[in-house]
């Protein structure tokens, strides 16, 4: 796949971190749900959908903080599966209940997908 570059790396660095975030089942459940922590789901949530990147239209972020189209392909798929989990639940469920939900492993599993490959692309950048 072609590699679009950077042109955001600062926010490249908080999507990276984000998606590793989420990719990690066996991070903490008390650092997840922790509002003073980076890995917090607020903030991980924020920088995915509202911040430094759209899961729910990730393309524009392609060259931005996104750097080939198949990391735009496995960030939409991270979004689809944080959106089942997020309608499922409703808009004011706590983190717990998300962490909880049946919909998450998806979730993670897709962050799993997608953390990998943001390492492999910079590294190979």
């Amino acid at each position: 796949m072609t590699d679009h570059g950077i042109a955001q790396p600062l926010f490249r660095r908080q999507v990276v971190q984000a998606v590793s975030a989420l990719a990690d089942p066996a991070l903490p459940r008390q650092v997840r749900l922790d509002p003073a922590g980076f890995e917090d789901l607020d903030y991980t949530v924020c920088v995915l959908f509202d911040e430094f990147c759209d899961t729910d239209e990730p393309f524009p972020w392609l060259g931005q903080s996104l750097r080939t189209e198949e990391e735009v392909e496995l960030m939409a798929a991270l979004g689809v599966a944080y959106t089942a989990v997020q309608d499922a639940l409703g808009p004011c469920a706590p983190d717990a209940a998300h962490l909880d939900a049946p919909g998450w492993p998806a979730v993670v599993a897709a962050a799993a997908r997608l953390a990998p490959l943001l390492a492999a692309n910079d590294l190979a950048a």
